[in-house]
């Protein structure tokens, strides 16, 4: 052993190489889940755009893992970890309901995309149109990215993380609005729809993006009403989602 290496920073390596496995883990199973509802209601593996919504999900995900495993490995560690969906772990009741509809809607929009591949239901659209839904997703993805580097307390569920003393976070994008992750998912979940070009698959999407705005209201009056300072950084960032509009 080199003698400048001390026993605390043998721990820390060993924590992050668990974490990298954890997070490895769940890129594996999100894909081999992906790839499974998309194309066995499609019947076959020969849709293109379904291949460049997985590439683009891969490298989302392989990003997100990289740079949180360096800026804030405790945010990914709550999002590779199932126990956060424990009632019993603070977790608000009413967001465990919005999650298991939202985790519905999402699997349902990949469902009927695969069917109307399937059946010849697929809208012809120019290139530019999946082109600019990528690139939607992908800026989306960089605004929730952004949000979970500077934000210690981002958790997969709606809950006041009081044994980590829960704070206000106003540095990165929380400058502009009180919740950028949520408007990088919104950024998200518009577009595989687009990409895929599914019409029909725009009424379980529209369902997750009513979700998202609603879920985003619901956790900000339980900040209001919970969390110590938040009231006043919701008078200096008067903006939920939308700088001007809401």
């Amino acid at each position: 052993m080199d003698g400048s290496e001390q026993p605390t920073d043998r721990i820390h390596q060993r924590g992050l190489g668990m974490l990298s496995l954890k997070g490895l883990m769940d890129l594996f199973a999100s894909l081999i889940f992906l790839s499974v509802i998309l194309f066995v209601p499609a019947g076959g593996l020969d849709w293109p755009m379904a291949w460049v919504l997985i590439g683009v999900v891969l490298a989302c995900m392989t990003l997100n893992m990289v740079v949180l495993l360096q800026k804030n490995p405790a945010a990914l560690d709550e999002r590779v970890r199932l126990e956060s969906f424990r009632v019993e772990s603070g977790a608000k009741k009413w967001d465990l309901l919005v999650i298991c509809i939202f985790a519905f809607s999402t699997l349902a929009t990949f469902v009927v995309a695969g069917l109307d591949y399937r059946y010849g239901r697929l809208v012809d659209h120019p290139f530019w149109l999946p082109a600019l839904a990528v690139t939607g997703a992908i800026v989306g993805d960089l605004l929730f990215l952004w949000a979970m580097t500077v934000n210690p307390f981002c958790s997969k569920v709606v809950r006041i993380q009081k044994e980590r003393d829960h704070q206000v976070i106003s540095t990165g994008p929380y400058r502009y609005v009180r919740h950028p992750g949520y408007v990088g998912w919104f950024l998200m979940w518009s577009a595989p729809p687009l990409i895929l070009g599914s019409v029909w698959a725009f009424v379980p999407t529209g369902l997750s993006l009513g979700l998202i705005i609603l879920r985003t209201y619901l956790e900000d009056r339980t900040l209001v009403e919970e969390l110590n300072s938040y009231k006043d950084y919701a008078v200096s960032v008067p903006y939920r989602l939308i700088p001007g509009i809401w």
